[in-house]
Parts: structure tokens; C-alpha cells; sequence
């Protein structure tokens, strides 16, 4: 619990401690440039007398200047003449000498990247310090610049008047046609949503380009020292723009006013929607995260690190997040994984991590800068272990650093660090208090839980079953896609020498036809070699070929309100969307494979929590991801003692027919099912933690109808009993597995005696 063991946050691994508010206000006046300030241009042999010339007021912080720095390079101390300004100068006496020298503007991402510098270099007691040191610097620069807020700073732009005029004049219009019958209510609404929401991004530009570059209120959004960047000031000297009613639904009518003109009765009316949504979903949504946490800990908290290495040979491609704008690079997924692969420079050859090595965040970046795309890394979605997690597929431990230790509940840490931000993303309205942008974040939490209970999504698109060919047809108001193919199929019949062939090369032949025959019916030496599918003959030396086309052709109806995204004639592959929407998770399980739905289902959440600037590690999410794919469906049970239909754990499923193959038996086939988080949860190993989550009864007397045992392997059972989790202190040492493993038999031997 002590804050200064605690620096960094177990979601993302980034600093929780850090700058904040007035802190970087002041680091970020205090590094800025300006060109015309007093002593610009003055040369100075070290950096104490730029301080003394700064103290005797003979150079401006902003001022240009050029100081000789010492360097270190390797044993030698090294000078080079920097151009900097007094400002940065000032600033890098409070880093430690390692880190100096800084020569950039201090924002507040900046300044969070050199708490995380500083940890990886020079520990945990030099970062608690620096914190410190530049708290203190920030505190007493944002006093000293003056920067303060008042109306007078709203200047509104003159372009604003102009702007409004001609919307309008472009919404009568609008609003011409449709009273002439020209075009439907609907249309009318979108083409007047759209060209406010322009006319606001207008505006904006506008407030943007009249305000001072280092005035008081433009250094304030831009620093990063406040929340909104520059929608509040959007609001303050432009306009309040577009606001959503009660339902969500956006109000054709814009608010033109701003908070500096003030608001008309009727604007001020339009925006109370919004705060009372806001305040509404702070009741009622807060409940809904909280939740979402419960269940996401109650599906992942058997997933405890028990095993170095599972010895898994497979990984998962990771390349960088495709999101226009909010992506995530290949450098940030990577770091902290274990490469399954050795990756080498695509030119030379040369290694830049072996296999089996963690990738630290310096390789990261030197494997993006060498033009690598996609990189081969171990992950928990391919972890081979039954029970829990290995740490190799784990990775490294965001929170402390260095590979995860044996012991880590590592289920509950990544549970917490997705249902955590929910509760922000549930508050995202009341921030901005009901502006609209873009979507509303209510639409956020709903996607996060649908995809995560493997729901059927609102407003799902219709994908392809097949590779193929588009065709759209329109019959009586009825919109349809068809999709067809052609596929070529050959089935080979070797003649051996002494048959005589019954078939011409190039005839069409039937299902059933004799191709060839020895000897007469009747005789002891007759045998006939039969067509099993019709087709066309080829003959060729020692084997007849049937070669056959199949047509696949699969017919999809549109409804009405459907966008299509495919035209006539366009070649489209299996699980390919022909209409706009949420891809179905099943859907694409079905066609593509649980490779695929994996990463479908990874990137559609962090689109959510990405899209509100919350930075959630992708291996998290994997966590509960491999949860959803844990169990298989029996399809035929073979020489296991599987029931057909019955859900059993994948990787146990393997082993069970790895040792039937092995004694020569028929194995068991299944299918893959993709759960929903509650119902993860319910089919969980531990039935005393499945009843301890939702339908208690049930739960229970299924267990004692099916005479379950629960091994007390995860963390509520074991609460529940009122025993030591097996967990951190609690982990068992090898030699309390091995007395575990023994008390068992000598019961046994005890009862026999």
C-alpha cells in the first residue's frame, strides 16, 4: 500500500505517480521557447552561469541561448555546445544527472515518459525522489509565470458570424427540399446533424487560430495540465454546439451561443439533456461497471501463475493496432512478451531477440525503427497449461517489472484493470456534459459487456460463409446478396496392371460406375475398382482421375435499414462483412477459427476503452479471452469417456486423446464454443465458486448429482473454506505439492488397514 512501492499502474505499466494539474503547467512554461526575449543568442561555458545570469535578470527563461553541457560517453566526460533555452536549463537541475539533458518543451506525456526512464534506469528510490524535486519546480513556476483565467481571455473568433450564416443558409435549403417532397425526414436529419457537426469543428479551428500561442489559456490546454484539451474552450469562446436528449437521439437544433455570450432560455433548456443524463448515468451506470468487474474476477480467478513455461511452441502474431487516429504502435504491444520466434533485422539478419527472451522496451523500439511489422510472441491465449497460467506466456509483470513471479493472480489483476476504467467510461457523458462527440460513451460500457458475454451484437452484419462471388439482387422490395463459387475437386483411383479400364478419358460418369475390373463375375480373382463421386474421366498412366465442380452458392437476405458494403461482381473471402455492422463472435468462430475470433473479440474491446483514452495492456484482456475459449463441445466421444454434447476443458480434451491415440484407441472430435463470460464463470472447474456467483442451487445440486469433486484449486473456494489462497505468500512450495500429493495415498492405505 506505501505510494512510493507503488509507482506504476498494473493495467498499463505507466506511472501512477507523475505531475499533474498546476505541476505541469509550470514544467511546461517554464521549457517553452520564444523567440525576441531578452539575451537570445548569449553563450554561456556551463550551465551555473546560466543560473547566476538568469538570477541577475540579464537572460529571459524563454531566451534562446547556447551553454556547453558535459556528457558521458562510456568512462569519457564529454562537452557539447547545446542550443537550449535558460527555462530547460533550470528544469534539468531537479532530474538526476543520468538523464540530463532534456532539451524539449515538458507536456504532461513527456513528463510521464521520464518518470518510466527514470525507474528503468536508476530504480525506485532515485524516481521517488525526482517526482518530488519536479513537483516542487512545477509548483513554484506555475506561480511565478502568472497564468491565470478570466472572461476577457474568451476571445471570440470574428470568423464564427460567418461561419453560422452560411450553415444556415444551407439548412433552409435542406429544409426547402424537404417540404418539397425532394427528400425523406431521415435524410433531412442526417444532412443537418452533419453540417453542424462541421460547422462545430469550424469554430473550433477558429477559437484555435485567434487565441494568444502562449497565452494563459491556450498554454493550459496544450501543457495537458487540464482534463478536456480544447473542447471546454470550444464551449467557452466558440459554441456549445450539438446536444443529445434524453434518448441519445441528437438535437437537430445546434446551441450557437457560448459560455462568454451566454445562453438563450431555449439553448440553456436543450443543455440540461445532457447534464441530467449525466448525472443519471453516475447513479445507475457506476452499478453496471462494478458488475462487470465481479463477473470478469469471478471467470478469471483460478488463473494463477503456476508453472515457468508451459514448453507451448506456438505464439500469436501482433502487429500494430489498425484504429485511424487512437492506434496502439507495434513497440507498446510488444514490450514485455516473450518472443516465441527469434527476430532478426530483415536486411542484415542480425538477432534483436532470441526465442524464448523477453522483449524489453528499448528492443521494442529498435524492432519497429528496423521495419518489422508483425512480430511471433507468446501469449495466455496459447498458454498449454490446465491449470492457470505459465509465466513465459504471461510475460512480464507491468507492475513491478521483470518476468511475473510463480504465485500471481494474474486473473484478478487483469479482471480489475479492464472493470476498472468502466466506471470512467460510464462517467465520460457527465464530463463533458453532454456535448456531443461523435458516439456517446453509453454506447462504450453496453459494447464492452456484449462482447465479453459473446452476445449477440446490435445491429450485426451479415458475413460471408464462403469465398466467392457478389451478387445483389432486388426482387419486390426484397434486398439480397448471394454469394456463389465454383470449386474443382479430383478423386484419384490407382489401376494396378492386371485390371482392364470400362472408362474413356474425357466421359462424364456417374456416381457408382465401374472404372475398372479384373477377371469375370463369379470367378475367385473378380474385383471391381468404383467411382464414389461422378464426374469427368482423365486417364493417365497407372490412375484414373474424376474431376468434378462443385457450385456453392449461399443467399443472405438485407434488411431494409442495412448498409451494404459489397458491389456486383466483387470477390469476397469467408467471414468478410457484406454489411455494415458488428461482425456476430459466434458467427466468425464458426467460419474463420478461434485464431481469428481471438483477435476479433481483442481488438473490438480495446477500440472501446482506446476510443476514451484509456490504456489498458493487451494481455489482460487475452487473460479473459482465453477464459471464453476454455471449453470444447464433444461431438463424437470415440474410445474416451466423453458424452456427445457434453462441454469439457480443451486442453484436458487434448491430453485425453493424445493418450487414447497412444494406446491405439479412436479418438474423441469436438468443437470449439465460445462462452460468455457468466457462463465461463458457472463452467468453471470449482464448483463451490461457481455457486458462490449466480444460481446457487442449481450449481450445487448438479454437483452432487454428478458426485463433483472441487480441488480447491483457485482463489474463492478456497476463501470460502476459510483456508490460505493459493496465491502469493500462499503459493505452495514444491515440497508442500509433493506432501499434498502423498496424503492422499496414505488415506487410502489408512482406511484399507
Amino acid at each position: 500500500m506505501l505510494s512510493s512501492k507503488n509507482l506504476f499502474l498494473p493495467a498499463n505499466g505507466q506511472p501512477t505517480v507523475g505531475p499533474t494539474k498546476d505541476m505541469v503547467l509550470g514544467c511546461y512554461y517554464l521549457t517553452l521557447e520564444e523567440e525576441g526575449c531578452k539575451g537570445e543568442g548569449k553563450l554561456f561555458s556551463d550551465i551555473e552561469e546560466v543560473l547566476l545570469a538568469h538570477d541577475l535578470g540579464l537572460v529571459d527563461l524563454h531566451a534562446k541561448i547556447k551553454v556547453r553541457t558535459k556528457t558521458t560517453v562510456g568512462k569519457s566526460k564529454r562537452t557539447k555546445l547545446l542550443e537550449t533555452t535558460a527555462g530547460r536549463v533550470i528544469f534539468n537541475t531537479a532530474l538526476p544527472e543520468e538523464l540530463r539533458f532534456k532539451n524539449e518543451v515538458m507536456d504532461k506525456p513527456k513528463l510521464k515518459e521520464l518518470v518510466t526512464e527514470c525507474y528503468h534506469r536508476l530504480g525506485l528510490e532515485a524516481t521517488v525522489k525526482m517526482v518530488d524535486d519536479v513537483k516542487d519546480l512545477g509548483f513554484r513556476y506555475a506561480t511565478r509565470s502568472g497564468h491565470t483565467i478570466s472572461i476577457s481571455d474568451m476571445t471570440i473568433p470574428e470568423a464564427k458570424r460567418e461561419i453560422l450564416e452560411r450553415v444556415d443558409a444551407q439548412v433552409d435549403k435542406i429544409q426547402r427540399q424537404y417540404r418539397r417532397g425532394l427528400i425523406t425526414e431521415n435524410e433531412r436529419y442526417v444532412k443537418t446533424v452533419e453540417l453542424w457537426t462541421q460547422a462545430m469543428d469550424e469554430v473550433t479551428e477558429a477559437v484555435a487560430e485567434t487565441l494568444d500561442p502562449l497565452g494563459s489559456i491556450t498554454v493550459m490546454a496544450t501543457s495537458g495540465a487540464t482534463k478536456g484539451g480544447f473542447q471546454p474552450i470550444r464551449q467557452l469562446a466558440g459554441m456549445r454546439g450539438l446536444m443529445a436528449d434524453p434518448s441519445g437521439r441528437i438535437i437537430a437544433l445546434p446551441i450557437r451561443s457560448n459560455f462568454r455570450e451566454g445562453l438563450t432560455a431555449l439553448e440553456y433548456f436543450i443543455s440540461t439533456h445532457g447534464a441530467r443524463k449525466g448525472l443519471a448515468d453516475t447513479a445507475l451506470r457506476t452499478a453496471d461497471a462494478g458488475y462487470l468487474t465481479r463477473r470478469l474476477v469471478d471467470v478469471a480467478q483460478d488463473s494463477i501463475v503456476n508453472a515457468m513455461d508451459c514448453g507451448t511452441k506456438i505464439g500469436i502474431w501482433v502487429r500494430a493496432s489498425e484504429d485511424e487516429g487512437i492506434g496502439t504502435s507495434l513497440s507498446e504491444r510488444i514490450a514485455g512478451r516473450i518472443a516465441a520466434r527469434k527476430i532478426t533485422r530483415p536486411r542484415t539478419g542480425k538477432v534483436l531477440v532470441r526465442q524464448g527472451e523477453m522483449i524489453e522496451e528499448d528492443q521494442a523500439k529498435a524492432i519497429e525503427e528496423a521495419g518489422i511489422t508483425e512480430v511471433y510472441v507468446r501469449s495466455p491465449l496459447v498458454c498449454q497449461l490446465h491449470y492457470g497460467i505459465c509465466a513465459l506466456c504471461y510475460g512480464n509483470d507491468l507492475a513491478r517489472g521483470g518476468l511475473v513471479r510463480l504465485g500471481e493472480a494474474v486473473g484478478i489483476v487483469a479482471a480489475q484493470s479492464i472493470g476498472e476504467p468502466g466506471t470512467q467510461l460510464t462517467l465520460r457523458t457527465f464530463h463533458t456534459g453532454g456535448v456531443v462527440e461523435g458516439e456517446d460513451i453509453t454506447h462504450g460500457l453496453p459494447r464492452v459487456q456484449e462482447l465479453f458475454e459473446a452476445r449477440n451484437p446490435k445491429g450485426q452484419s451479415i458475413i460471408s460463409d464462403i469465398d466467392g462471388t457478389v451478387q445483389i439482387i432486388r426482387q419486390e422490395g426484397v434486398r439480397k446478396i448471394r454469394v456463389s463459387a465454383a470449386e474443382v475437386f479430383k478423386d484419384e483411383y490407382p489401376i494396378p496392371g492386371n485390371h482392364r479400364i470400362l472408362v474413356k478419358d474425357g466421359e462424364e460418369i456417374e456416381e457408382g460406375t465401374i472404372l475398372a475390373q479384373r477377371g469375370k463375375e463369379g470367378s475367385p480373382r473378380f474385383n471391381q475398382i468404383i467411382a464414389s463421386e461422378g464426374g469427368k474421366v482423365f486417364n493417365e498412366k497407372g490412375c484414373i482421375i474424376v474431376r468434378r465442380e462443385k457450385h456453392l452458392e449461399k443467399e443472405y437476405e438485407v434488411a431494409s435499414a442495412a448498409r451494404i458494403r459489397v458491389e456486383n461482381g466483387q470477390r469476397v473471402k469467408a467471414g468478410e462483412q457484406l454489411t455494415e455492422g458488428s461482425k456476430n463472435p459466434h458467427h466468425v468462430l464458426r467460419i474463420q477459427g478461434r485464431e481469428v475470433v481471438q483477435q476479433y473479440l481483442l481488438e473490438e474491446i480495446q477500440k472501446v476503452y482506446r476510443s476514451q483514452g484509456v490504456n489498458i495492456n493487451d494481455k489482460h484482456i487475452e487473460m479473459i479471452i482465453r477464459q471464453m475459449l476454455s471449453k470444447v463441445r464433444v461431438k463424437t466421444p470415440g474410445n474416451t469417456d466423453y458424452l456427445q454434447g457434453e462441454l469439457v476443458n480443451r486442453i484436458e480434451f487434448e491430453e485425453v486423446n493424445r493418450q487414447v491415440v497412444e494406446k491405439g484407441g479412436r479418438p474423441a472430435t469436438a468443437q470449439q464454443v465460445l462462452l460468455g463470460i457468466t457462463k465461463a464463470a458457472l463452467n468453471t472447474e470449482s464448483f463451490l465458486a461457481a455457486s458462490s456467483f449466480q444460481h446457487t442451487i442449481s450449481v450445487l445440486a448438479n454437483a452432487a448429482i454428478e458426485g463433483k469433486v472441487d480441488e480447491l484449486r483457485g482463489l474463492k473456494e478456497n476463501v470460502i473454506l476459510g483456508k490460505l489462497i493459493p496465491a502469493g505468500t500462499g503459493f505452495p512450495t514444491e515440497e508442500e505439492e509433493a506432501e499434498k500429493e502423498a496424503a492422499p495415498t496414505e488415506m487410502a492405505m489408512a482406511a484399507t488397514t
